[in-house]
């Protein structure tokens, strides 16, 4: 029986695309490090996923996962803090992938947004793929297989939460129907006390016949605060106030992360397909360089030329760097054609480099330690594999799956 509680774990993972960026430290790896102090986290990198849209070229992936993976942790991802993995050496993703392909219709798979976006976006490839269908569903068992009940994710992201969610529960509906099952429940009920056990009849129909939300969360909310019942009772009664059966696969919520402020170098979102990045742990120089030569305000020609924060990309640095007197010294300098250019781009080169300052020293630990970057890997992977046992165990026991004379 499960000993997870689902809402203090956390999953996400990355593509390996090498080397990150201060797009993805500041959109999420400020964020893991945040979570890992809050949440059991997993953090994997998503090798599988790269061979979705890569599959006749893998030829990086290997070296660009393990360059993510220092970047990870040069940002403060803390191996004693979060469980740090490589998603191929977790077979059980796949095998519960393959298990939820039985159960999951084509349709759910083929309407989901970024199926056609990215089809469109990546037309020089032939994306007609049975992986490529599928990843949706294969990213909903990297969720399902830890039974995390927080996914981290953009706004652009909550349609592959919402399909994990719906996978999640056909498969409760299917297969949480355990023999004895309202037997077990009512005795379980029964474990909480006369007082809670009246209230959570009263509010299981509330819900079940007037489809009260809020006596769904107050229900929800009592079961997590009793100590006289089991993980796994706690599970019955959560799918008995449902009407379903046991919760074998928690329904994950999405965690909806803060939008990514950190504009590139042209002014539009920091990527690598814009070729606009600043690198995570680019050398000092290399970034001054970088900022210098940004375009600015085109009507600044010359320096005694008026110019207009607004239409120049490094102000957009200065939003995410500078503090209110530095940005107010940019709109009143830059207007009045009182500072140069290159006068204003000197805080934003200084403030980035103050910034990479302790990712270059805690990535040069790891860099010249390659040992230590395996064994975290390592440990990481095996920790993964002892918390993804524990869900298929379960998963195939639902499913008829577990032999036994």
């Amino acid at each position: 029986m499960s000993t997870v509680d689902s809402q203090q774990r956390v999953l996400s993972g990355m593509r390996p695309t090498g080397k990150l960026h201060l797009g993805h430290y500041h959109g999420v790896l400020k964020n893991w490090v945040k979570l890992q102090h809050e949440f059991e986290c997993f953090f994997f990198v998503a090798d599988w996923h790269a061979l979705t849209t890569n599959y006749d070229d893998p030829s990086g992936i290997e070296a660009s996962s393990w360059e993510m993976v220092i970047d990870w942790l040069a940002a403060g991802v803390n191996p004693g803090s979060a469980t740090l993995f490589i998603q191929s050496r977790v077979p059980e993703h796949a095998e519960l992938h393959l298990l939820l392909s039985m159960i999951t219709p084509l349709g759910w798979l083929e309407r989901v947004p970024t199926y056609k976006d990215q089809q469109e976006k990546l037309r020089e490839k032939d994306l007609a793929t049975y992986g490529f269908l599928g990843y949706p569903l294969l990213q909903s068992a990297d969720i399902l297989i830890y039974r995390a009940g927080r996914v981290p994710v953009g706004a652009d992201q909550v349609s592959h939460i919402e399909i994990t969610r719906e996978v999640a529960r056909r498969f409760n509906h299917l297969y949480g129907r355990e023999p004895g099952f309202e037997e077990q429940a009512e005795a379980a009920i029964t474990k909480m006390g006369k007082k809670n056990a009246k209230l959570y009849r009263t509010l299981k129909r509330r819900y079940q016949e007037e489809g009260d939300l809020e006596a769904l969360e107050r229900a929800r909310a009592l079961l997590k605060e009793q100590q006289n019942i089991s993980l796994g009772d706690r599970e019955r009664l959560y799918g008995f106030i449902e009407g379903g059966g046991k919760v074998i696969l928690p329904e994950p919520q999405a965690l909806l992360t803060p939008e990514a402020k950190m504009p590139g170098l042209d002014g539009q979102k920091m990527s690598k397909s814009y070729n606009n990045t600043i690198g995570l742990r680019e050398e000092p120089d290399s970034v001054a360089q970088k900022i210098r030569t940004m375009q600015t305000d085109p009507a600044r020609v010359r320096l005694t030329d008026p110019g207009e924060p607004e239409k120049c990309p490094v102000w957009g640095l200065h939003k995410v760097y500078s503090d209110t007197d530095t940005q107010a010294w940019v709109q009143q300098g830059c207007r009045s054609a009182g500072i140069g250019c290159l006068d204003c781009k000197k805080p934003v080169i200084d403030a980035i480099v103050e910034e990479q300052k302790p990712l270059h020293a805690r990535a040069r630990e790891y860099e010249g330690n390659p040992e230590l970057v395996a064994s975290i890997i390592e440990e990481g992977c095996e920790q993964a594999r002892d918390a993804a046992r524990e869900t298929l165990e379960e998963v195939r026991q639902a499913m008829g799956l577990r032999f036994r004379r």
